[in-house]
């Protein structure tokens, strides 16, 4: 390959790898053309992208950038897979693929600066909340303690209030209301 050639590609990858601080490293080895296709277009529907790399020129692309920590991964045909509203979301879907497709071999994944490698790796990362579902759970633990509060305070209100209409009930059959004590 040419050295003009090389350098298209390299400058392809940063503009379109550069920015992101999250993604999904995985390897396709021996799937046929017809499983690739359906394999990229259930992807696609999901807004997942996946690029075949090539690793060398990769490497020196995210050389300095957030994705670097996958560059120790890229071997034989890597391709990078990127996407969706998450890595999260990312990971849970190429984990389903891995079962379904035995020809996807999950390499590794950078989220927020850490690396998750291997199967295992990206196994633990789809299953980590995505940014809606923790946001959810942030909203619902802040309110949970005035739910309780709410509670607890209508509670004894509303035995109070049983305690007042007694007394008014007394006060108007003219029965004397005694001090407790």
């Amino acid at each position: 390959m040419s050295k003009p050639m090389k350098e298209m590609i390299i400058s392809e990858y940063q503009n379109r790898f550069g920015e992101l601080d999250s993604a999904v490293l995985v390897e396709i080895r021996g799937m046929d053309a017809n499983k690739n296709n359906e394999l990229r277009g259930e992807l696609a529907e999901k807004q997942i992208k996946v690029t075949i790399l090539k690793n060398s020129l990769a490497q020196t692309a995210l050389k300095g950038g957030k994705l670097e920590l996958l560059s120790d991964s890229m071997e034989g045909s890597s391709a990078l897979v990127t996407g969706a509203d998450s890595v999260v979301e990312v990971a849970r879907e190429m984990v389903r693929c891995a079962k379904e497709y035995v020809a996807l071999e999950l390499r590794a994944a950078v989220l927020d600066g850490e690396l998750f490698e291997g199967d295992s790796g990206i196994k633990r990362l789809s299953e980590f909340p995505t940014k809606d579902e923790a946001q959810a759970n942030v909203v619902a633990l802040a309110l949970s303690p005035f739910k309780n509060v709410v509670g607890a305070a209508g509670a004894p209100g509303s035995s109070l209030m049983g305690v007042v209409k007694q007394i008014q009930e007394k006060l108007e059959n003219g029965e004397e209301i005694s001090k407790a004590g």
